[in-house]
């Protein structure tokens, strides 16, 4: 269970903390598929149906006295693949990540804070290059006044092990309190946007934002860097 308590004056940091504000948006399922991968999305749809059920469905409905903030995945950080020296092919990726679905509830009434609850599906993965079986993720969620600036951000870990065997799971990160102060009565969640991603360097934000994604070739050869596709 994550606790996270926002106080603007407390945890203030510049807008330019996060890559590419401006350009948040929610990720899906977008990008074209190919005939070989079908089986294997198949699978990984029930999979990740089984960890996180309905990815669409909000959680339980909170009082509020008006709309939500917006919460989003920034694009640029929705993905975590790492390259054994920086060499973008299949076979040198190391371990990877993937923010699958944010489902949210808010809850707040006349002058108070806005109370916000998440939850956030990890698929998480091990790539020939990653280095032993376990490893710390790190993401971070922020609170923006809708685009202009950022009024507070906080980092957290995220520690997994994988089972013998197995290169891919899941994970659900709960967010239990996540406070946005008001000023007033009259000013509701939609004035502010969540946003959450992982820790990324520069190049992966980079390949991110390029659209960028490895698949297996037909005869199960590693893919080279020409193999990466956008979505």
């Amino acid at each position: 269970m994550r606790r996270l308590l926002i106080v603007a004056a407390a945890f203030l940091v510049a807008a330019s903390s996060l890559p590419r504000l401006a350009h948040a948006q929610i990720t899906g399922s977008g990008g074209e598929g190919q005939d070989q991968d079908d089986d294997a999305e198949a699978a990984k749809r029930e999979k990740r149906a089984e960890e996180w059920g309905d990815k669409q469905a909000p959680l339980p409905s909170m009082r509020n006295a008006g709309p939500c903030p917006f919460v989003k995945t920034l694009y640029d950080a929705a993905r975590y693949v790492e390259f054994k020296d920086n060499r973008e092919a299949s076979a040198n990726v190391g371990f990877t990540g993937e923010i699958q679905g944010v489902s949210a509830a808010c809850e707040y009434k006349s002058e108070e804070p806005i109370k916000v609850k998440m939850e956030v599906l990890f698929e998480l993965g091990r790539g020939p290059q990653a280095g032993g079986a376990s490893k710390t993720y790190r993401y971070w969620v922020a609170v923006t006044d809708r685009d202009r600036e950022v009024i507070a951000k906080q980092t957290f870990d995220l520690p997994v092990s994988f089972p013998a065997g197995q290169d891919r799971l899941y994970r659900t990160e709960n967010l239990k309190q996540i406070v946005i102060p008001r000023s007033k009565a009259t000013v509701s969640g939609a004035n502010f946007e969540v946003l959450v991603g992982f820790e990324v360097t520069p190049e992966m934000a980079a390949f991110n934002r390029d659209g960028k994604r490895f698949r297996a070739s037909v005869g199960g050869a590693a893919a080279q860097a020409g193999d990466a596709k956008g979505k």
